[in-house]
């Protein structure tokens, strides 16, 4: 048997379109499977990756000319393409219209404890009590995510290295640059900080991660553990 007299739950779990885009990544979809994972579903005789490709050779395999098509053209030209399939199939085109003409994200990049600072500042300046931040960097210094990790007191806040390591994995981090405040006014760090900076260096080599910096934020300026040469390599 093959796949034209399966349905797509039948098929071989690499070939199901929502299986293999988990497995192999989007780009490997054709944008028939594309359009099958939107419509979810074919008709009798058709799996939806069948009518899909029907869909498809209407317009000549032209996105283009299918975003052209309307609602009520959609639906009365294909059996099994109801409202809501016809719906999410204009709207999806419009979505990839409207990324067409959007500019890509400007992230902000990360050249020295003072990029660091300014990154932090309006965050932390103002705050009651410390609060724990880390900014996520790729190779090239980009800041791909900023997230707190903890709030406190007004002497003190928790460190959890499970938390700030998980975040660095999940968005494939090559660098870490910590920061928190002390609504005290005080620069120096305290032998907790100082900790904490060792212990994440530490951790953080072990998974090929580097800490590049950890600053400490006050109204009156900022101290950085990478320019005073306390960062261990």
């Amino acid at each position: 048997m093959n796949n034209e007299t399966l349905s797509i739950k039948e098929w071989a779990e690499e070939d199901r379109p929502r299986e293999k885009m988990l497995l192999k990544g989007l780009p490997s979809l054709s944008d028939a499977e594309l359009i099958a994972i939107l419509i979810g579903s074919g008709n009798k005789n058709e799996t939806a990756v069948q009518l899909a490709q029907r869909i498809l050779l209407s317009v000549n395999n032209n996105l283009n000319a299918l975003g052209k098509r309307s609602v009520k053209e959609l639906i009365s030209g294909f059996k099994g393409i109801g409202e809501a399939k016809a719906i999410t199939i204009c709207a999806a085109l419009e979505l990839g219209r409207r990324r067409a003409k959007t500019e890509p994200e400007v992230r902000d990049i990360i050249r020295s404890s003072r990029d660091g600072y300014q990154l932090f500042y309006s965050l932390l300046c103002d705050l009651p009590h410390e609060e724990l931040w880390v900014a996520l960097l790729n190779r090239s210094g980009k800041v791909v995510e900023k997230t707190r990790i903890s709030q406190g007191g007004i002497s003190e806040t928790t460190a959890d290295l499970r938390i700030i390591l998980k975040a660095a994995v999940t968005n494939l981090a090559s660098g870490i640059i910590l920061c928190h405040n002390h609504p005290s006014g005080a620069l120096q760090p305290s032998n907790l900080d100082d900790a904490l900076t060792r212990r994440l260096a530490s951790s953080a080599k072990l998974l090929d991660i580097r800490l590049l910096d950890h600053l400490i934020i006050t109204d009156s300026g900022y101290y950085s553990y990478a320019d005073e040469g306390r960062i261990e390599e």
